[in-house]
Parts: C-alpha cells; sequence; structure tokens
C-alpha cells in the first residue's frame, strides 16, 4: 500500500488548487440551482478532448470505488497505476491525483480516440465540468454553498446551444450517489479532530488513507486480522461489507471516526 509519509515533497498542484480556490471565492459570480446556461461537450466541438490533459484531477474515495470496479483492478492497483499523491508537511490528509501519461499533451490514461473510456465511472470532477462547487469550511460559518461557471478561454463547448440550469445540469451527470458519499467523506475530513486537534502521526495517516481510499486494503484488514474478535459487527453489516464495496466504504469512514476521532461510533467487545 502506497505510505503519504514516503510522498512527502512539494506539492505545486496543491498551491496552484489553493490560488484557484481564493481566486473563486474572491470573484467568482455566484450560481443557484435554478440559474441557467449553455454549454455541451461531444466529438463535433473543435476542443474536443482537450480539457482531458495536463489537468489537476483530484478524486474522491468514491471516484477510487468506481474507477477500481470499472477498471477491474483492486483499489491498491488503481491507486498505485492511475494517481500520484503529492504530499507536504501542512497537509492533514491525503488526496491522490489522477495520474496524466507521460506524453506532450500530458494526456488523461483513459482518453481514447472517441472520448472518455471510463465516461460512465469518470470522476467527480469530471462529471461535473463546466459547473464548480464552493463549500465554505467551518472557518466561514456565515459563507454559503455556492456553484460558479469555470469559463476556460480554449473551452468553446459554451458556444453550442445547450441550455440547462445547475439543477439540470446536476442530475444530468448523474451526481446523486458521488454528492451522496462525497458528503460522507467532506464530514469526515472537516472533522474538528483534523483542523484543532494534532496532526496524524504517519500510523494514522495511513489507517486513514485505507480507510477512505484503499478499501481492498481495508477488508483484508477487517477478514484477515483480529479486528473482528475486538469490534462488535452486526451480523448483516458483516455479509454486506465483504461483497459490497459502498457499505464497506460507510463502515470504514464510521471506523476512522471511532478509531482516530473517538468518536462512539463502534463498539468493542465486552473483555477488550
Amino acid at each position: 500500500m502506497t505510505d503519504p509519509k514516503d510522498l512527502e515533497g512539494p506539492d505545486p498542484a496543491g498551491e496552484a488548487r489553493a490560488e484557484f480556490e481564493k481566486k473563486i471565492l474572491d470573484e467568482a459570480p455566484r450560481l443557484g440551482l435554478d440559474d441557467r446556461f449553455k454549454f455541451a461537450c461531444h466529438p463535433g466541438v473543435p476542443c474536443f478532448g482537450n480539457c482531458c490533459g495536463d489537468v489537476n484531477i483530484v478524486l474522491t474515495p468514491y471516484d477510487v470505488l468506481r474507477l477500481k470496479n470499472r477498471l477491474g483492478l483492486t483499489s491498491t492497483e488503481l491507486l498505485d497505476r492511475f494517481t500520484i499523491l503529492p504530499f507536504t508537511k501542512d497537509q492533514r490528509i491525503p488526496a491522490p491525483l489522477l495520474k496524466m501519461q507521460d506524453n506532450e499533451k500530458k494526456s488523461c490514461h483513459f482518453l481514447g480516440e472517441e472520448g472518455c473510456q471510463v465516461y460512465e465511472d469518470r470522476p467527480w470532477a469530471c462529471r461535473m465540468y463546466p459547473v464548480g462547487y464552493a463549500a465554505p469550511g467551518k472557518d466561514n460559518p456565515d459563507e454559503k454553498a455556492f456553484w460558479f461557471l469555470l469559463e476556460e478561454e480554449q473551452c468553446r463547448g459554451f458556444e453550442e446551444d445547450r441550455e440547462y440550469s445547475v439543477q439540470e445540469w446536476i442530475s444530468d451527470q448523474g451526481m446523486a450517489k458521488y454528492d451522496e458519499m462525497g458528503e460522507l467523506y467532506r464530514t469526515l475530513a472537516i472533522d474538528d479532530y483534523l483542523s484543532t486537534g494534532e496532526d496524524l502521526d504517519p500510523k494514522k495517516m495511513q489507517m486513514f488513507f485505507m480507510g477512505t481510499y484503499d478499501l481492498d486494503t481495508f477488508r483484508r484488514f477487517v477478514f484477515g486480522s483480529s479486528f473482528l474478535d475486538r469490534v462488535e459487527v452486526d451480523a448483516a453489516e458483516l455479509a454486506a461489507i465483504e461483497t459490497d464495496d459502498e457499505a464497506l466504504m460507510r463502515f470504514a469512514f464510521r471506523w476512522l471516526e471511532f478509531s482516530l476521532f473517538g468518536k462512539p461510533t463502534m463498539n468493542v467487545k465486552s473483555g477488550r
């Protein structure tokens, strides 16, 4: 399994992302669900596929789940082959980036001649483009979440006549499950423990990475260690997490809240 500590170093993508987020919060027009825009992306658009290269795509845990199942890989294989994990001393939690190919265009590995080869299971950021979402953190309690458009100069999709409201776009792109699982992860990622407590040590960072992104390793940990001798797990849930990745992810998030943040989301067996 990839060790986040082994990948510490400069993170220009993270610095650029921070600058981009600040610019969005300061300058981007806020959109509501009923606001409308024109956009379409298809092989007939002159720039088709150009946005699928030399780009920083931060993957969510659910993105990894969908991609690894689409490709018939384990989570460990998917992470090793198709992601990079920049990490700095100031970073609180791991955030894998989708790896680009080593060619002139730095193309996405999943880009083919006819477009995205994993389209039905493409990551959250790819599904939502060109709509972005800004959710202020706990440091800005008075700020409201909003949507905005990523109107990049090279994108010709805005010249198309197809019109959507933000809500129609979200529905059209099949975002419901991505948003549901993403909100569960966001709740975990902005927990007070991470913002006010001590930094996660290397062992706890490994636990966090395993429980969020490397689900197949987490499943082996549950069923191949003394875990079930120490933690109470309902029989129905145990059967589900053995084969259902989504159920396993929900279980893993609860385990992290229990093991790292000290929340009463699980019960230890008596005598333990």
